[in-house]
């Protein structure tokens, strides 16, 4: 059984952050809150946790995760980011959107793909999404909240935790936060790809 914490989602309670982020730091597997509804989150360094999300999920071994990221300049520790995507990353987060880029030497083998180090960086419009990220110090690896055998779209926090609780260490209640995932974009060659389209507004085609 997992744990279940209510955190106010525009004013984070310090020592509830606090909690999660220990949570984070033991190699737990968390759900957390985004701009584009709950995720998966753990930390770069917890392999267990990312095993768990590749059986959960049954991902394939080149699934690109994601890194949740401060700002930026913290996107440009964990990636390498050329003029071009910094121009293109800068105008749109905050927000709804997840880029994939090659990752720098920060990201362990095991978690960028194996074909072309590539991994997914964005920056959640969230509260208490970022107050996580700032008190870790480093970004969360998140994956979506999908499972092969459940449909989680469009339920409500508690029946998400009912779904989730046998499978997580932490559950994070920042209440409701939308439904649809990001629009995910690659940035690897030009021109740029829209992988899937979700609730960032694709205005660059």
């Amino acid at each position: 059984m997992s744990r279940r914490i209510a955190i106010h989602p525009q004013s984070p309670q310090k020592r509830l952050i606090d909690q999660a982020v220990e949570g984070l730091k033991a190699g737990q597997l968390l759900v957390y809150p985004t701009d584009s509804g709950y995720a998966f989150g753990f930390a770069l360094d917890s392999r267990d946790a990312l095993e768990r999300v590749v059986r959960l999920r049954q991902l394939k071994p080149r699934h690109n995760f994601t890194l949740a990221c401060r700002d930026l300049k913290h996107i440009g520790q964990y990636a390498r980011v050329d003029d071009a995507a910094f121009r293109m990353i800068r105008s749109h987060v905050p927000g709804a959107y997840t880029f994939i880029l090659p990752a720098s030497s920060l990201v362990p083998k095991r978690v960028a793909t194996e074909k072309r180090r590539s991994i997914g960086v964005r920056v959640p419009d969230n509260r208490v999404a970022q107050a996580l990220i700032e008190g870790l110090g480093e970004p969360i690896l998140s994956s979506s909240l999908l499972l092969p055998d459940r449909e989680l779209h469009g339920m409500e926090v508690d029946e998400l935790y009912d779904a989730l609780d046998a499978h997580v260490d932490l559950f994070i209640d920042g209440g409701p936060c939308g439904f649809d995932p990001t629009t995910v974009v690659s940035l690897i060659d030009q021109p740029y790809t829209v992988l899937r389209y979700g609730s960032g507004p694709v205005d660059w085609e």
